[in-house]
């Protein structure tokens, strides 16, 4: 079954950075888009970035654009996201998901917490 074991998250000052892993398993990662989502306290899920199968195209929702990164090893099947120039409003539980802009987690999430 589909495997999306998230990490990498924890507590950061503002402008700092963290990198967020994504291990999946269960599925031929290759063949397949990958969504970062995030939910912060409070609120609802919000979209925050794609990447497609071969790591070429990216796409960042506004809040993020400039600041984060994703990228994919299609070898060591892992999706990765680079969070720099962080602010305390990027404060929120971190999931990736298998799919174009899939809003439904499958995994544990981890948590990213921005605060002086």
């Amino acid at each position: 079954q589909v495997q999306l074991v998230e990490s990498g998250g924890g507590l950061v000052q503002p402008g700092g950075s963290l990198r967020l892993s994504c291990a999946a398993s269960g599925f031929t990662f290759s063949n397949y888009a990958m969504t970062w989502v995030r939910q912060a306290p409070g609120k609802g899920l919000e979209w925050v970035s794609i990447i497609d199968t071969g790591g070429i195209s990216t796409f960042y929702a506004d809040s993020v654009q400039g600041r984060f990164t994703a990228s994919r090893d299609n070898v060591k099947n892992t999706l990765y996201l680079q969070m720099n120039s962080l602010k305390s409003e990027d404060t929120a539980v971190y999931y990736c998901t298998k799919g174009w802009r899939n809003m439904s987690p499958e995994g544990q999430g981890t948590q990213a917490t921005v605060s002086s």
